[in-house]
């Protein structure tokens, strides 16, 4: 098994995390069920957009459930144990949901791309099909990066220190727990998570530069609109992936900060989505109100 130390051991400080993470996290499950039920009951958010914000709120629910939970427990427990088999369970399913976000916000970085740059071909080339093979590859992408990280890690031995200095089971703690030199394994893993999480984020950056430079040509209302949906969508995607590049995009020598940093990108992103896509949404916050008077 191994000892999480968490985010503190100071027992005030534990339970007012435990607050406000309780807090978020039922932000998270209500705020993103709220968007899947509204955009799957509502015929007018039909649009590729609204299908592929529907798969970014079940993501979240995913991301956030695989540590949250674990995390609230602990706070409120003595001793923090994970069983090896745990452990390795919640590395998987936090890389398979992680990169299957990463792939799905560049999917809509690209979406909105093509519906400001290409307007004239939106339908054509954002079509449902695409739509359906688009989310597969993300998912798919999601599971092969999560099944190599999970395959590099169980092959290691364990035999020695069992402490993790964090809330939850990641690849840069856990592998330096192992008894055997791992330096082809970080950069093995370094490879993988790093340059997934690096690559993203350029491609990210460079869909929005377009946009801008659309936009700054031809500046109409529905643009400015546009614009003002975009620098949402690139805080919440600059909190998700900064953390993350700093975390896996260098060999992994731990630092007491890495588990705060972590918690930048596995909590605020899930929290800020529903509320970004909900209230700064006119179409979004109209259907809510039509189904709000109808139940």
């Amino acid at each position: 098994e191994f000892i999480l130390l968490g985010l503190s051991d100071t027992r005030e400080l534990q339970v007012l995390f435990f607050t406000i993470f309780f807090l978020a996290y039922a932000m998270v499950l209500l705020g993103n069920l709220l968007i899947i039920v509204t955009v799957r009951t509502d015929p007018k958010l039909s649009s590729p957009m609204y299908f592929l914000l529907c798969n970014l709120s079940f993501i979240d629910i995913c991301c956030t459930s695989v540590t949250a939970p674990r995390m609230l427990v602990d706070l409120l427990s003595q001793r923090k144990a994970i069983v090896f088999e745990g452990c390795i369970a919640q590395l998987f399913f936090l890389h398979f949901v992680g990169s299957s976000e990463m792939f799905l916000l560049t999917v809509m970085a690209y979406d909105r791309y093509t519906a400001i740059c290409k307007p004239l071909h939106y339908t054509a080339i954002m079509s449902r099909w695409v739509c359906w093979v688009l989310v597969s590859a993300c998912w798919a992408g999601g599971f092969l990066h999560s099944i190599v990280q999970t395959l590099l890690t169980i092959q290691l031995p364990f035999c020695g220190p069992n402490t993790i200095n964090n809330y939850f089971c990641d690849v840069p703690a856990v592998i330096r727990l192992a008894c055997t030199d791992i330096y082809v394994t970080e950069w093995l893993m370094v490879s993988n998570s790093g340059l997934i999480s690096l690559g993203c984020f350029l491609v990210l950056v460079t869909s929005y530069t377009f946009i801008l430079v659309t936009i700054r040509v031809r500046l109409t209302e529905g643009h400015r609109k546009a614009l003002s949906t975009c620098a949402s969508h690139a805080m919440v995607v600059t909190l998700f992936f900064v953390p993350c590049i700093f975390i896996y995009l260098r060999p992994f020598t731990t630092f007491p900060a890495d588990k705060y940093v972590c918690v930048i990108y596995t909590v605020f992103p899930p929290v800020m989505n529903p509320l970004i896509y909900t209230l700064r949404n006119k179409e979004v916050k109209e259907s809510m109100w039509r189904l709000w008077k109808r139940c």
